[in-house]
């Protein structure tokens, strides 16, 4: 490769960040109505179940196949991308579409596979993640993971469809597609919950969830990806997604495993501590996918073109730029939402069996959930440049460090805090997860530098 790809022209910098910009945008305002409609659901759902053991209950058996869905599939996507973008780019689509196909094809027996080691394995860990659930409680989250099973495959493949869609510089109509979950959601619980209590949402999310996977699914193959499951062998571009999936799969296991500690200690707390700190992470979750999921996944097919074709200045003005976009978005974002956090939660969520107890003990857990915001949004700029960079290595090294770091601050802050002191920890250690990923971005950056002078 010529020095002259390392040196970008300034106006084709300017035109890559445009580009993010209108993705971002295009991206936020979807983001913004899907979490709206979200957000009708979260409110519907706290006027029928509040803070019951049915609600508990459900939240447990949804988090095992949320967290299959992006150990696998998330995954796939992060290793996957990088390389189907340079395959498109330098060998063409043919060769794309059949990269596409085979790393379906792994995803689809990956999660088949998981969903059926869970399923013999449900019963003896249910008991590990809620302790403090009673047997009658225990039995039916059993219950209701088995029903919502489906949702693996159905969510894995929905997630693979519309990450293909965003190289295709495709991004408005595939986020909004989840909104369809919500919507169902929405009208099981007001229209059947009161006769079919906490299964009318259950049925609701299978069918949200099959209808999401059909309309990304039909879109990707209209943009010229069929959706094929075929295996095209071990060729030079499949052996380097693996090289790259198992060190993300490794750290989005360590990064569930955050989520299962979290919930965990939480049901060691007294009743409804685990609906408490699911409930204040929705809100944060909002902010954070306006906002560093947005800006995330916008920046995704440029950065992987840029690192393609060399272009390192590109890459250095692009994560300079956009970590000063997201630090000034997301500060006063922050702030807003730890002072209001109590008028919030009593606005949205205190009607029907939601009380103002429940209020004050949600509200408490939100404002220190929020504090992370500002710290996790930068640190995805430089978190998917070294995806980009295929140094997923790295990225599995952060995990294991934040980890232990939530074990720690957990075991001293609930102490202190209670349910609250959980959440805190989660926005301590987003602290060194951002200067971890910027000091490696930098140095990748660095040698890539001297290393394209020297040639």
């Amino acid at each position: 490769m010529s020095m002259t790809a390392e040196i970008a022209p300034p106006a084709r910098i300017a035109n890559v960040n445009r580009s993010i910009f209108r993705a971002a945008v295009s991206v936020g305002a979807t983001g913004i109505l899907v979490k709206l409609i979200a957000t009708g659901k979260e409110v519907a759902v706290a006027s029928v179940y509040g803070r019951t053991d049915s609600m508990d209950a459900f939240l447990a058996a949804a988090l095992i196949p949320g967290l299959l869905v992006n150990l696998i599939s998330e995954s796939m996507n992060q290793a996957l991308v990088p390389t189907l973008v340079r395959v498109r780019e330098q060998e063409g689509l043919d060769r794309a579409r059949q990269l596409l196909s085979s790393a379906m094809l792994c995803t689809c027996l990956l999660l088949g596979f998981a969903s059926l080691v869970m399923a013999l394995t449900a019963r003896g860990l249910f008991p590990l993640i809620a302790s403090r659930f009673s047997p009658a409680k225990l039995e039916l989250a059993s219950h209701i993971f088995y029903l919502l099973l489906p949702i693996v495959l159905l969510s894995g493949i929905a997630t693979n469809c519309t990450a293909v869609l965003n190289t295709l510089d495709r991004f408005a109509t595939p986020a909004l597609a989840p909104a369809v979950i919500s919507v169902a959601i929405i009208g099981g619980a007001l229209v059947f919950g009161e006769r079919l209590g906490i299964w009318a949402v259950v049925y609701a999310t299978l069918a949200g969830t099959l209808l999401q996977a059909v309309i990304v699914g039909g879109m990707m193959q209209a943009r010229g990806y069929p959706f094929r499951l075929r295996w095209y062998g071990a060729n030079a571009a499949a052996r380097e997604v693996a090289g790259q999936y198992g060190p993300v799969l490794l750290s989005s296991v360590v990064a569930s495993g955050g989520l299962l500690v979290d919930q965990s200690m939480a049901a060691m707390l007294p009743p409804g501590s685990v609906s408490a700190l699911v409930y204040a992470n929705r809100f944060v979750s909002v902010v954070i996918t306006l906002l560093a999921g947005t800006v995330s996944t916008a920046m995704v097919p440029y950065l992987s073109r840029m690192v393609a074709h060399g272009e390192w200045t590109g890459c250095r003005r692009t994560l300079r730029t956009w970590f000063a976009i997201t630090a000034v978005a997301s500060l006063p974002v922050t702030l807003i939402l730890i002072a209001g956090s109590r008028p919030l939660i009593r606005i949205a969520l205190q009607h029907g069996q939601f009380g103002s107890r429940d209020t004050s003990i949600v509200a408490a857990v939100l404002a220190m959930y929020a504090i992370q915001i500002p710290f996790y949004v930068t640190s995805r700029v430089y978190y998917r440049f070294l995806v980009a960079m295929r140094r997923t290595d790295l990225v599995l090294y952060c995990g294991v460090i934040n980890l232990g770091l939530d074990i720690v601050l957990n075991l001293v802050l609930m102490r202190w805090l209670g349910v609250a002191g959980i959440a805190l920890a989660t926005s301590l250690w987003t602290v060194s997860t951002l200067l971890y990923l910027w000091f490696w971005s930098h140095r990748l950056l660095e040698r890539a530098s001297l290393k394209e002078a020297v040639i």
